[in-house]
């Protein structure tokens, strides 16, 4: 009886062990790993994190540790702003943490947007001929001497708060003749001078102006690269021949799908116009030719009508793409180009400028400090 009594005992325990080990191997299958959250999702948690609270995040495991340090963010994103038809209350749409926010700016009725950089717009008022800077964000207006322009082909070279901040604009004047403009803050007049071509040079509203390694360039309606060094005081149409665009890329509104922007010294245009992708060119200076380049190697860019801008040290999923002025999905998402994954998001999204106004939207450097939109 003792024996039987023991082996029962045996077997009620072995199989309790039995139960034990099967109710942990189905609570391992039925619990889903932390770890293996979507790297996306992950970096939208990460977006709205401290750099203290990033650090935490990232030892928790390896996986995290690697989307953690990807999004330790060097670089901000600029922010979309969008210029109202009517009225003061103006919108400004982050594409990291695809959020939007308003603020009323009265200060602009009346004025047209030219430029950006560094935060800062650079603004005309037609009915005063007044040209000024004014950074929405801190609110401060500096002006600018009076000076009529006929079209909103204006950029400055720095911060207007900055010593070495310089102002241009290239009007044409004849195939082979431009005038130029140069102004700063803090002058009480315009210089303006004629120069020559050696190349036809025609400025229009369509050209597009950056400024990088202390010189203008001015990229014209037909492709050709003017460029103006406002220290040597000398302008040069150079001996590029345009880029080579696909076949069907002249048609209705091409020219509001061409982009100009630079990074660290290179010179990049973008083409977007019926094609089913973004086609960039990068300048070769030594060679004097467009190269057109399948990557971007990390660098973002970010494509407007009036001023595009380039950076680095983006979360991963905004790194090799060109992102667009424009949002879908009732203000959710951005459009962009991934040159990694050959391919726009949101997925089908075709960006044709000829369905948008130009001068609706621009980019702009955030504020550091959110508390104004409060």
């Amino acid at each position: 009886m003792a024996g039987n009594k023991r082996r029962r005992i045996k077997s009620l325990s072995a199989a309790i062990r039995d139960d034990k080990t099967s109710a942990e191997k189905q609570d391992t299958q039925v619990l889903p790993s932390w770890s293996d959250l979507p790297a996306e999702l992950l970096e939208l948690i990460l977006s709205h994190l401290t750099l203290r609270e990033n650090i935490r995040f990232s030892s928790v495991c390896k996986r995290w540790h690697s989307v953690a340090v990807s999004v330790r963010l060097v670089n901000q994103p600029p922010w979309i702003m969008y210029f109202p038809k009517f009225g003061d209350l103006y919108e400004f749409y982050d594409p990291l943490s695809r959020k939007t926010y308003s603020i009323e700016l009265p200060q602009l009725c009346g004025s047209r947007v030219c430029y950006t950089k560094g935060g800062w717009l650079l603004l005309y008022k037609p009915r005063t001929h007044r040209l000024f800077f004014f950074n929405p964000f801190s609110r401060e207006l500096i002006k600018l001497p009076r000076f009529e322009i006929t079209c909103q082909i204006v950029a400055f070279s720095s911060d207007p708060t900055s010593p070495s901040c310089v102002v241009f604009t290239v009007k044409h004047v004849s195939p082979t003749v431009v005038a130029i403009s140069t102004c700063y803050p803090g002058a009480t007049e315009w210089i303006t001078a004629n120069y020559q071509n050696r190349l036809p040079f025609v400025s229009s509203i369509w050209n597009k102006l950056v400024f990088s390694d202390g010189q203008f360039y001015c990229l014209s309606l037909t492709g050709w690269l003017g460029v103006f060094d406002p220290k040597e005081l000398t302008w040069n149409v150079l001996v590029v021949p345009p880029p080579r665009c696909p076949e069907n890329f002249f048609t209705k509104n091409w020219w509001k799908g061409k982009f100009l922007a630079e990074h660290d010294g290179d010179i990049l245009v973008i083409y977007t116009c019926c094609s089913d992708y973004p086609i960039i060119f990068k300048l070769d200076q030594a060679n004097m030719v467009w190269e057109e380049v399948k990557t971007l190697d990390g660098i973002t860019l970010f494509a407007s009508f009036l001023s595009s801008h380039s950076r680095t040290d983006l979360p991963g999923t905004m790194r090799n793409s060109v992102y667009f002025s424009k949002v879908r999905f009732y203000g959710k998402r951005c459009i962009s180009y991934s040159l990694k994954d050959c391919r726009y998001y949101p997925r089908k999204q075709f960006h044709d400028w000829g369905e948008q106004d130009p001068f609706e939207s621009i980019w702009i450097d955030p504020p550091r400090d959110l508390s104004i939109f409060m």
